[in-house]
């Protein structure tokens, strides 16, 4: 069974981790990953770069690869060193993250209906899920807090807690769908 979950249980334990983080630090944890995609980004800034220089020249010209090279290589340099400009906009980020989360729950709402539609057990995991997005998203969107670092103390906690849910309602999810697969199998016999 978790070798037929793995791109999901991967998934909802890079959650929980990246939950945990934010709980211990959240400014620290989020300054690291940006300096992280920085560097990320320098590097393939290089590689974009030397590779307009080993592209014939005609071809070259026709792809631009040099302009995307050298965008690569700026933005990968003001995330490296410039850290503290995207902490300076979490109000914003927040927001734009409460919003992918209550899209989340939306979409695993519709994906609770089609369980229940399909007459299929087990869908009030996918349906807890989804209320937990769903309110966790709204209340990150109106941030009722008094300071950013509770905010993202809560963002944390909603990353574990909303992870656990996805990972015991998509084990049980495929269980049924394996079950009910055979029983289709079984009455085709």
């Amino acid at each position: 069974m978790l070798k037929r979950n793995l791109g999901s249980v991967a998934m909802s334990l890079a959650e929980i981790i990246i939950g945990i983080l934010l709980l211990v630090n959240p400014v620290a944890f989020t300054s690291g990953i940006i300096v992280a995609f920085g560097i990320v980004l320098m590097i393939m800034g290089i590689g974009t770069t030397i590779k307009y220089f080993r592209t014939e020249p005609e071809e070259a010209a026709v792809s631009q690869i040099l302009v995307k090279g050298l965008l690569e290589l700026l933005g990968g340099t003001f995330c490296a060193f410039n850290s503290h400009w995207f902490i300076a906009t979490f109000p914003v980020l927040t927001l734009v993250y409460g919003v992918v989360i209550l899209v989340t729950g939306i979409t695993k709402l519709q994906w609770t209906i089609d369980i229940i539609r399909m007459k299929r057990s087990k869908w009030f995991w996918m349906a807890i899920s989804a209320a937990i997005s769903i309110l966790c998203g709204i209340t990150v969107i109106t941030n009722p807090f008094s300071t950013m670092a509770v905010l993202w103390m809560f963002i944390g906690i909603c990353l574990i807690v909303d992870a656990v849910f996805d990972m015991i309602g998509g084990i049980f999810g495929n269980r049924e769908k394996r079950e009910t697969v055979v029983d289709t199998q079984e009455e085709d016999v």
